[in-house]
């Protein structure tokens, strides 16, 4: 509906049943044909009881009837396990009117009061899309009423502008465009859409999934905390609907409330929800946010901050190599740095940078470069590499990381675990994968497209784990740590400031209890790599009256 291709939709689903079940599809043509003098009787007779109550109104108007599609009439005997002759709402009647007034929605809401004061109407099937019109801009009062001989007829009643955008899409609204209205779901839609036009940073295959998700999606309606309506794609979280508010409301979102109760980023809402977001200033994106997040706005505006907070790394990782390469006695030069870039297995100086940034490369990998550089015999080869590549990395290059996909992880708290690849679909890094739990070998690891795939997940569901591919130096890892010590006034908010002044290391729980002087419990972080939670756990144990600090597996 959105780009007007509604009519060509009902007719390549007819078309798609006529040849994926050409007798089911046969049987209701003939049936509709054997029925067509009865069924012009039956509209002329329900449009003329109408036409004299609407015709007191003076309202210029025009009524259509027709019989329901074919794909439709089908969808329902399938849904109802019914047949064609007990389908009760096989005719649709619609109502495309001029308004007599300024208001629109009082001239729908008044042909409604005719179309009901002569037939008796469901309650249960009525939809307004006027008071609050889908995402999609469609706008039309839908009601089903009993007809003459107790047939269920569905009537939808529209303004000609309603009906225009409904026929020919979004183009059409700006035709009926009026001074500086407030903006609707359609130019909302409109918006969001420019929105995903200029931003630069997407490629190809992220821009039409991105389209894909504003395009085709189920809606939820929710409230904000004054009540105003916004309206979300089904399963939408409490996250898409912060950035759904503003992009800095999404960025520096901590958390949200739910109907009063608070409730993780990750929260699916559902229709009807009220929700209250909750934000700090020193808050940052994550790039586990992108594993929950579903709308295109949401998902398009965490890459950008997240590309933003790389650069930053960058920056500060430049600098520290600059000092620890002066500190080892190496020039920091082009030449070093293309050394340094294919030692690491990168393809940028940018991705360099960016790992020394947040601790990925560390003192002991530079020694061990060191080391290898001075052996004549891998410099040589090194040497001839380098004078068969063709492209030279500049110090100054492309401002984005290479995904280097090298760890795969398991679970919601995505552990790391051993396993082994199936020979049955051939897994590869970067594939869409599960992982199967087997009692011979263990954990082993499947394409989600895998041929065996289908009968595992559903004979075998027990013992299908969430498994995915990630860039060890971008993504956080959870950890939890043991701590115990002497107890004694500020100890925990020591050890708390210097978690928290570690950059991208997130406290998720503390659990720590004091008895007879002694303090001991667990703390659950996140952390970028075992270089940085190292480091972390060096300084905790440096606060006074700490004792005790290791990594354990459970809280």
């Amino acid at each position: 509906m959105r780009l007007g291709l509604y009519n060509i939709k009902t007719e390549l689903e007819d078309l798609g049943l006529k040849y994926t079940e050409p007798e089911v599809y046969n049987s209701i043509v003939t049936k509709i044909k054997e029925s067509k003098e009865d069924q012009k009787k039956y509209l002329d007779q329900f449009t003329n009881t109408l036409k004299e109550g609407i015709d007191k109104e003076d309202f210029s108007y025009e009524i259509k009837g027709r019989f329901k599609s074919i794909f439709s009439i089908r969808r329902k005997m399938r849904k109802q396990n019914v047949t064609f002759d007990e389908v009760f709402d096989k005719y649709a009647i619609r109502i495309i009117f001029k308004p007599i007034s300024s208001d629109e929605k009082h001239d729908a809401w008044k042909i409604y009061s005719i179309v009901t004061d002569n037939f008796r109407p469901n309650p249960s099937r009525l939809r307004d899309w006027i008071s609050q019109p889908k995402s999609t801009g469609y706008e039309a009062l839908h009601i089903t009423v009993v007809g003459p001989e107790a047939q269920w007829v569905e009537v939808q009643i529209r303004s000609e502008r309603m009906n225009e955008i409904a026929e020919k899409g979004y183009a059409a609204h700006f035709k009926y465009k009026q001074g500086n209205e407030n903006e609707s779901g359609l130019e909302s839609w409109l918006n969001k859409l420019k929105e995903t036009l200029e931003t630069n940073s997407l490629n190809a295959v992220d821009f039409v999934e991105d389209f894909k998700l504003n395009l085709y999606s189920k809606e939820i309606y929710v409230f904000t905390p004054k009540g105003d309506l916004k309206s979300l794609p089904k399963d939408a979280s409490a996250l898409d609907f912060a950035f759904s508010i503003h992009t800095d409301v999404g960025l520096k979102c901590r958390g949200a409330k739910v109907n009063g109760k608070l409730v993780p980023l990750s929260y699916t809402l559902k229709s009807g929800d009220q929700i209250e977001v909750i934000t700090t200033s020193n808050n940052k994106p994550n790039v586990r946010w992108l594993d929950f997040v579903i709308t295109a706005r949401a998902k398009t505006k965490i890459r950008a901050a997240l590309k933003e907070e790389e650069k930053l790394i960058a920056e500060e990782g430049k600098a520290i190599l600059t000092r620890k390469l002066r500190h080892l006695k190496i020039a920091f030069n082009e030449k070093t740095i293309n050394e340094l870039v294919t030692y690491f297995k990168l393809r940028t100086s940018f991705d360099l940078f960016f790992r020394v940034g947040n601790g990925a490369i560390d003192n002991t990998q530079l020694k061990a470069f060191l080391s290898q550089r001075n052996s004549t015999f891998i410099n040589f080869f090194k040497t001839k590499l380098r004078r068969t590549t063709t492209n030279k990395v500049q110090i100054e290059n492309k401002e984005e990381v290479t995904n280097k996909i090298d760890a795969l992880v398991f679970g919601k708290d995505e552990e790391i675990l051993d396993y082994k690849l199936s020979k049955c679909c051939n897994p590869i890094a970067g594939d869409k994968v599960f992982a199967f739990l087997t009692i011979k070998d263990g954990i082993k690891i499947h394409k989600k497209n895998c041929p065996n795939a289908i009968s595992m997940q559903s004979n075998y569901a027990y013992r299908i784990m969430q498994a995915k591919w990630i860039d060890s130096t971008k993504q956080d890892f959870k950890v939890i740590l043991h701590i115990s010590g002497v107890d004694s006034k500020g100890i925990i908010n020591n050890v708390t400031r210097i978690i928290s002044n570690n950059i991208g290391v997130l406290i998720h729980g503390i659990n720590i209890s004091g008895n007879e002087g002694i303090f001991d419990g667990k703390i659950s972080l996140s952390v970028k790599n075992s270089s940085q939670l190292n480091k972390l756990i060096k300084s905790i144990r440096k606060v006074e009256g700490v004792k005790n600090v290791e990594r354990v597996n459970r809280m």
